[in-house]
């Protein structure tokens, strides 16, 4: 009789056991289904905001990224464009230059007709705001235009010779030149010609209106060539020319100098093909200067300290934000972890994921009162 109460008794405690449990796991499960639930959704918002802020952030690295090159490719090209700019100025010298003659005679003579003394003469300046005209080491055309009358005594005069001294600043000789010419003829021009009487006589009653009104003159322009390749002394310059005309009877309009510069290599496409030349020059300037540039930004990133590099690159603001994170996760756990299963912090609650102890106080609620059961059954 005793041996089935106890059995029935202790039937009853294995069933009040049971169901206990059953309720315990059940009260548990209710409880931490929200917590689970809620971290779910805050993993999904923290994902959510990492994918926002990444995009974000790539974007406005590119952005950056293409700002950064656009400036630098203007500023290399404006550079590049200055080198050309100070190149061409610097190495092109004057293609031409010209100035008017104008003659004098000497006048210390003693004579009874002073203009008879001398010829013709003429002091040319060949410097311009205190700086050479011409440029060391360029070859010159120089050559010398008359215009002269038609006049019986131009006529009667026949063949004069004009001969150019060049001077040095200080008044030393530098180098000459002289050359004989015809008035009808030119040394390089084939312009003017002979005129018979006859022939003059007619030209002149066939444009006597335009004569009578001064629109056309009775002249002739010569064009006389002093020096075809004259190149200038880098030890003693030339400051100044002298035109002298070796005639004291002949008459002129004016006079013209001109000097010309004879381009070769560099200098000829230079001038000749300015837009050529320049889109070449700037061109290869842009080359160089982006090489130097990429060559320098290459050697600034290799210089970077070894500690801030890893074998995949640098670490990015991403990686280190999760790292941040972790480890105010796992000092902010610490105190909960110590302060038993069941008790949290109130800041752990949104950054930990919830430990399920399914039982642990139940089974030992259980557990006790199961022993003191039997103990009082015995």
């Amino acid at each position: 009789m005793y041996t089935e109460e106890n059995s029935s008794c202790r039937r009853q405690v294995l069933d009040w056991t049971i169901s206990s449990l059953s309720l315990g796991f059940s009260d548990i499960m209710d409880q931490n289904s929200p917590l689970s639930s809620g971290a779910e959704e805050q993993q999904s918002v923290l994902r959510l905001r990492d994918v926002v802020i990444t995009s974000m952030s790539n974007a406005r690295r590119k952005a950056t990224q293409g700002f950064v090159v656009f400036f630098a490719v203007v500023l290399l090209l404006c550079l590049a464009s200055f080198l050309y700019g100070s190149f061409y100025f610097s190495y092109m010298p004057t293609a031409a230059f010209s100035t008017p003659v104008h003659y004098y005679y000497r006048t210390d003579c003693e004579s009874s007709a002073p203009f008879l003394c001398s010829y013709p003469l003429a002091n040319i300046s060949l410097m311009r705001n205190r700086k050479h005209v011409l440029t060391f080491g360029q070859a010159y055309q120089i050559s010398l235009q008359l215009e002269m009358p038609e006049s019986p005594a131009n006529q009667e005069l026949g063949m004069f010779m004009i001969r150019v001294t060049c001077f040095s600043k200080d008044g030393g000789h530098v180098t000459s030149s002289a050359r004989s010419v015809k008035p009808v003829s030119s040394a390089r021009f084939s312009m003017l010609r002979y005129r018979s009487g006859l022939l003059r006589t007619v030209g002149t009653l066939l444009f006597l209106p335009a004569f009578l009104t001064g629109a056309i003159e009775q002249k002739q322009v010569l064009e006389v060539e002093l020096f075809s390749d004259y190149m200038d002394d880098p030890y003693d310059p030339a400051a100044t020319a002298v035109i002298e005309i070796l005639s004291n009877k002949v008459q002129i309009y004016s006079s013209q100098l001109y000097v010309h510069a004879h381009f070769t290599g560099i200098r000829y496409w230079m001038f000749y093909f300015p837009v050529t030349s320049a889109l070449v020059g700037v061109s290869s300037n842009f080359i160089f200067l982006s090489v130097l540039f990429i060559v320098s930004y290459m050697r600034l990133q290799m210089s970077v300290k070894p500690e801030q590099l890893r074998t995949d690159g640098p670490v990015s603001e991403r990686e280190n934000n999760m790292d941040n994170n972790q480890q105010e996760d796992n000092v902010a756990a610490d105190p909960a972890e110590l302060a038993g299963p069941h008790q949290t912090t109130p800041t752990n609650v949104s950054r930990r994921r919830p430990h399920l102890h399914f039982g642990d106080s139940t089974v030992r609620q259980n557990r006790v009162r199961f022993g003191q059961a039997e103990t009082n059954g015995l």
